[in-house]
């Protein structure tokens, strides 16, 4: 067990490490990065962000930056090897309230890169769209920490739906009404974060899907996920989802595109717009009847 927790826990660090090594490579050569990413086919801009850990290069651009330096075999097959390893790396939770508010903190630094998130919960509410009191009771859950620390965890949540009132950038959800029915509190917490919902899918840079029980199925609903991109391409799309023990980072667009095309067949399922905002309002109407 500690040999795969050792294991997961560097990963994260092999995206620097592939950036380190190419750019060494690249100034051994004794080519300029706007050299080097003519020589390659790439943007002067992706060479930066690759050496910066900004971006994970494909495999073939990786076999070609390794003929463009005239990198050995043994060193071109170590670096095809690093990089198929960084396009799925697996980040297990340290111990301790400190290391979730650190999670929140990488989760808004890349948040913050990205120009358009796209979000697919079917169990909770996704932490975006979170009332005070409802993330409150779900950091109590699953933290049992002393309440200072759970403040923490629910002020660097309710930090990061800032960015939702940025005009500039694009946030998309799919929730199923499975996970806008759990109740992690009384019955007014839930008819308080419904409200919240109703709200926030009004702003303009905002899309709101509900996946209604009775909706008909064209694919599973597996797990949930996050896929951040932008509209220009200065930010390699990846994929972020979480797990009991670990957070999940997916890059490389073949396994992207797997989470694209399964977001776009979740789409098919939902009600959006004004059917969405009065799903809500019947939702809300049906717990009241049952719980009230």
């Amino acid at each position: 067990m500690a040999e795969v927790e050792n294991e997961a826990a560097e990963r994260p660090d092999r995206r620097t490490r592939l950036g380190r090594d190419l750019r060494a490579l690249r100034e051994m050569a004794g080519l300029s990065g706007r050299e080097l990413a003519a020589l390659v086919k790439i943007s002067q801009s992706k060479v930066s962000r690759i050496e910066s850990a900004l971006a994970v290069p494909t495999l073939p651009e990786v076999a070609r930056w390794c003929d463009v330096v005239g990198a050995s075999d043994d060193r071109r097959e170590m670096l095809i090897t690093m990089t198929e390893a960084v396009f799925t790396e697996v980040r297990a939770w340290p111990a301790g309230s400190e290391s979730r508010g650190q999670q929140q903190e990488e989760i808004l630094q890349r948040e913050l890169r990205a120009r358009v998130v796209r979000t697919f919960e079917h169990t909770v509410v996704p932490g975006l769209l979170q009332t005070a009191d409802y993330a409150k009771r779900l950091s109590v859950m699953l933290e049992r920490r002393e309440s200072h620390a759970v403040a923490t965890l629910v002020a660097g949540r309710m930090d990061r739906q800032l960015a939702l009132y940025d005009e500039e950038r694009r946030f998309e959800f799919l929730v199923t009404e499975a996970a806008l029915r759990w109740r992690p509190g009384p019955l007014s917490t839930l008819l308080a974060q419904l409200d919240r919902i109703s709200s926030i899918a009004t702003l303009e840079n905002v899309r709101f899907g509900l996946i209604p029980q009775e909706a008909e199925a064209v694919v599973p609903v597996s797990h949930g996920f996050v896929i951040y991109s932008d509209h220009d391409g200065d930010l390699d799309a990846f994929v972020e989802a979480e797990t009991v023990h670990a957070n999940l980072i997916v890059s490389g667009s073949d396994l992207v595109d797997l989470y694209q095309e399964r977001w776009s067949r979740l789409s098919e399922m939902a009600l959006y717009g004004d059917e969405a905002r009065k799903y809500l309002v019947d939702l809300a109407a049906d717990l009241r009847v049952r719980f009230g």
